[in-house]
């Protein structure tokens, strides 16, 4: 298979509207959308008015904290040679770990000036994340980014503009970042797990995590400190990411089971 997408989706009185753009748009939409309708499931007492105006932060935390952890972690050098470059992310370039680390700090801060309990909150967002991770993997697909391993022994191998046979590595995370996650996730809140504070979000880490590592390991490196570590360690600098993310969920489930046993014990 061929792949040689536009990047643009369509056009709007001749403004161009990226594929890229368009997935973080809706991702975004269906993240609130998805997330006030469990809210509302689980009778969480929250004021619709706070949630349209926390999708302002949303924005503000994926922008900034994507297109920064872009800049610092993979492409340093380009874009101090290139600053006008680092504000077209219509061209693609966000890390999910920045954009993540952006989110954090925005809703925390959110959360204080609201006086909202901070994981509790932020437990039902991550519910729909995986969503927006899928349509993102997509666009990076049509992009032709983020591109796999060379790959000739599949039948399912894409090539882009450099003529070389790969792995979809893009869909494969679309798959396992998106569609399973999602679906786990979906699990866990039937399950009630939104009733222990930070479990969800704990799921939701450590469900990345491990997803992540093994899409990696069909991926090409994305710098040349991540080309280094990999040829140094046989892990890139992604996957060195998602063991610190995984260790971060499995604190955050077993502080929520150890809060669940201290409140069972108290009870009996």
């Amino acid at each position: 298979m061929v792949c040689n997408f536009s990047p643009i989706a369509f056009r709007v009185f001749g403004f161009p509207i990226h594929w890229y753009s368009f997935a973080y748009i809706f991702g975004i939409i269906f993240a609130f959308n998805l997330t006030k309708f469990l809210m509302k499931k689980a009778k969480y007492n929250a004021d619709p008015k706070l949630l349209d105006d926390f999708v302002g932060v949303i924005v503000l935390g994926i922008i900034l904290g994507g297109r920064i952890g872009h800049v610092l972690f993979y492409d340093f050098n380009y874009y101090t040679q290139n600053l006008l470059e680092i504000i077209k992310i219509w061209k693609g370039g966000m890390s999910f770990f920045g954009g993540f680390i952006g989110i954090v700090i925005a809703t925390y801060f959110f959360c204080k000036k609201n006086k909202l309990r901070f994981l509790n909150f932020i437990d039902y967002w991550a519910v729909g994340v995986p969503i927006g991770l899928f349509f993102g993997r997509i666009a990076n697909f049509i992009n032709g980014e983020l591109r796999g391993k060379p790959s000739s022994s599949i039948a399912w191998a894409v090539t882009f503009n450099d003529g070389i046979s790969r792995h979809p590595s893009q869909i494969y995370e679309a798959i396992l970042e998106g569609i399973v996650l999602f679906l786990i996730m979906i699990f866990a809140f039937y399950k009630k797990h939104y009733e222990f504070e930070g479990r969800l979000s704990g799921i939701f880490c450590f469900g990345y995590g491990i997803n992540r590592f093994i899409g990696e390991c069909f991926r090409e490196p994305d710098s040349i400190f991540s080309w280094d570590l990999f040829l140094k360690t046989g892990i890139n600098l992604n996957q060195y990411f998602c063991l610190l993310i995984m260790g971060l969920g499995m604190l955050l489930i077993y502080r929520s089971l150890k809060h669940e046993f201290i409140t069972a014990c108290r009870e009996n």
